[in-house]
């Protein structure tokens, strides 16, 4: 079942790149303050790569005005998360988290079956914003769709 507005974010691990691979607990990540998490079905696919992404990337500075902390979330391995990071001259203060099994994706019921595309299981495009882990709006993309996830449309729902 797909997580609601007002319900309490899971908590499962995700991984990043510090000094080595990080394993960081959701709860401990998201748990206070304000988040603005966001997930892509791929690293380095069109859409995430071409909008998805930049789109996050360049209006950063709103949401940090706002004291709200950016993460991107994709099915992919934390090597991948870096790499794709690196290659979109994402700055540090944007969260770049994997998740490698799914298990937060899966937790939050917005899996994807990609199999027919051979890429197995991966997260729908979706964009969310929780305070205090709770989730406060929800944006889940209709699929091939790219509109409501975008950083356009869910700074414009803000508060």
């Amino acid at each position: 079942m797909t997580i609601q507005v007002g319900e309490r974010l899971p908590e499962v691990p995700l991984q990043r790149i510090s000094d080595g691979v990080e394993t960081v607990d959701t709860r401990a990540l998201f748990g206070e303050g304000k988040v603005v998490i966001f997930a892509v079905p791929g690293a380095f696919t069109p859409t995430c790569s071409e909008r998805h992404l930049p789109s996050f990337v360049e209006h950063l500075s709103q949401f940090r005005d706002k004291g709200i902390e950016v993460a991107c979330v994709s099915v992919n391995d934390p090597f991948v998360m870096q790499a794709w990071g690196k290659s979109q001259d994402v700055p540090e203060e944007l969260m770049m988290l994997a998740d490698g099994n799914a298990e937060f994706t899966r937790a939050l019921g917005l899996e994807l079956d990609a199999s027919g595309y051979g890429m197995g299981t991966r997260a729908k495009r979706f964009a969310l914003y929780a305070e205090d882990g709770v989730v406060k709006q929800l944006h889940v993309e209709a699929p091939g769709e790219y509109r409501v996830s975008s950083a356009e449309h869910v700074l414009a729902q803000l508060p």
